[in-house]
């Protein structure tokens, strides 16, 4: 009995050691992979660090070059300032809900599609990735003005009596937003639903459930990771549009890119503009943040 109890004992105490040596090898191995990756790290922590630490910068200096936060207070104070804070955030999560009612029924559809189709009807989502920007906004100008393609129709139906004020205004820069955007939230979308189990939705069929209460109950709560993923990275790169407002908008439509623009050119310094790029980076990061919060408490609840 003692020699199997030692035998034992010498067995655990390889089987510990053994154990220590893989995760010593573990340890190696991964300081290898970072020094072998530390350049790469170093340059891309360098060329993101740099621009953001230049903006911080400036934005805390006066011309005179004495640190100041005259261009955050007049941020606060001016309400003009502040309007266009409230038009930004306004534009964005209008553009990103009708993004999410025109988006959601598409990539569902798609995903339900045999992977063939998909994949075919997929280059209609991602066709105008191939078009310029540019080229997209003068093109919806060209559509939406007075005497466009969309209001001579409704006029020769005898729709409206007079043409519709489309453009160089919210509606228009909203809808070639809407126009931009929507891949950015199908294709996440589309990616989180094709991985979802289908017989789930059918085990829930069988056992009673109508086709609403399983969508609601089952199919939803798989896909809101992707659903998450995709409003927010639509809602983040809104904040930010400069062309498409500019353009459409008319000058109308003031959004915190334009401002930042016009800053530049207005003082001879770039202090109000980099307060102004700080505080649109401190509000992009706190989404990513309640995002990231939320996605977390998703995965905790099981969805």
């Amino acid at each position: 009995m003692a020699a199997a109890t030692d035998m034992a004992g010498s067995e655990r105490g390889g089987m510990l050691l053994h154990a220590a040596e893989l995760e010593q090898d573990g340890r190696a191995e991964r300081c290898r992979l970072l020094s072998l990756c530390s350049p790469g790290l170093l340059l891309t922590l360098g060329l993101l660090i740099a621009p953001i630490g230049w903006l911080f910068w400036f934005s805390v200096i006066d011309d005179a070059g004495l640190f100041t936060i005259e261009h955050y207070a007049r941020i606060w104070t001016e309400g003009a300032y502040v309007q266009i804070f409230l038009v930004t955030f306004q534009v964005s999560i209008l553009v990103t809900g009708i993004c999410l009612l025109l988006g959601y029924p598409l990539a569902y559809c798609l995903s339900q599609l045999p992977t063939r189709w998909a994949g075919i009807l997929l280059i209609g989502v991602l066709m105008p990735f191939w078009t310029s920007l540019l080229v997209r906004t003068y093109a919806w100008l060209v559509l939406l003005q007075r005497r466009g393609i969309i209001n001579n129709v409704l006029v020769d139906l005898g729709i409206v009596d007079q043409p519709l004020r489309l453009v160089h205004n919210l509606t228009g820069t909203v809808i070639g937003m809407v126009h931009i955007m929507l891949p950015f939230l199908v294709l996440p979308l589309y990616a989180s639903m094709r991985s979802i189990d289908g017989t789930y939705v059918r085990a829930a069929a069988n056992l009673g459930a109508s086709p609403v209460k399983a969508f609601f109950q089952i199919y939803l709560p798989l896909s809101m990771p992707g659903l998450v993923a995709g409003l927010v990275l639509t809602f983040i790169l809104c904040l930010g549009f400069y062309i498409t407002p500019a353009i459409l908008g008319g000058g109308r439509v003031q959004m915190i890119a334009q401002r930042i623009e016009a800053s530049v050119h207005l003082f001879p310094t770039w202090g109000p503009a980099a307060a102004l790029g700080v505080v649109l980076l401190v509000l992009t990061i706190a989404v990513l943040l309640f995002s990231h919060w939320l996605i977390g408490r998703l995965r905790r609840r099981g969805m």
